[in-house]
């Protein structure tokens, strides 16, 4: 396949070096250019290109893993002439502490994460890929039936886009659970149980039915203060996002 990622951070290097190493091409773009991406192309395999052909080239999948905050500096026509039928990614966390200032759009509880991307780009996204480390993303990934193999979440309101991912997500070593709709990807999100926990797909099932599919209130304070708590630890101990 050919899978374009829009994004050379730690989650778009990591997925380039296992796409790659099951023999898919991989096209990485970041927002400084393919000149800069020498040691990036060197250690995934990806063939460093422009943000534009990425998308272009990606005629399987698209992946967009760019920080938040960043989403509206992409080009308005990105996905000019890409075929309704290629599923795009979004891998997006929002950060307000350590990365992408306060968004008020999010503060509300209103919009999720992804929804607020969706709305952005002007493409029905597929939320995954958000609540896993790189590192695990990377090197965890265990064949089918393996016990406790990590389950990740994916949810999107186009069906067909979310199963196709569902299918790559399984190649890439991980249970795929249905997380459904993107109104409903609030429970893959920072400050939840679901977020980096490497939970199998039972446990992952378990609490996507115990959060229910309405967020309250209740349910956005808590998950915003576990974030706040969680960022600053992050920043007590020096740790940096891209």
């Amino acid at each position: 396949m050919n899978i374009g990622i829009i994004g050379a951070g730690n989650i778009g290097s990591a997925l380039a070096v296992r796409l790659t190493s099951l023999g898919h091409t991989a096209y990485i773009a970041n927002s400084r250019g393919p000149e800069t991406l020498g040691d990036v192309a060197q250690k995934t395999g990806a063939t460093p290109v422009t943000v534009r052909e990425a998308a272009q080239r990606g005629n399987d999948f698209i992946v967009v893993t760019i920080p938040l905050k960043n989403i509206p500096d992409l080009p308005n026509d990105l996905f000019e002439g890409v075929p309704a039928e290629v599923p795009v990614i979004d891998t997006s966390n929002y950060y307000p502490l350590l990365r992408d200032g306060q968004m008020t759009e999010l503060e509300t509880g209103d919009l999720t994460e992804s929804g607020w991307v969706q709305q952005h780009l002007g493409r029905p996204v597929v939320k995954v890929f958000n609540n896993i480390f790189a590192d695990h993303l990377e090197k965890n990934g265990q064949t089918a039936g393996t016990p406790g193999r990590i389950a990740l979440p994916v949810a999107s309101d186009d069906n067909a886009a979310k199963q196709k991912v569902m299918a790559l997500v399984e190649e890439l070593g991980f249970d795929a659970v249905d997380g459904g709709t993107l109104h409903e990807s609030w429970r893959q999100q920072p400050g939840g149980p679901i977020y980096c926990n490497d939970l199998p797909a039972d446990k992952v099932r378990e609490q996507l039915a115990s959060l229910g599919t309405e967020r309250t209130a209740a349910q956005h304070t808590e998950f915003l203060d576990n974030q706040a708590k969680q960022e600053q630890a992050m920043e007590a101990q020096g740790i940096k996002l891209k």
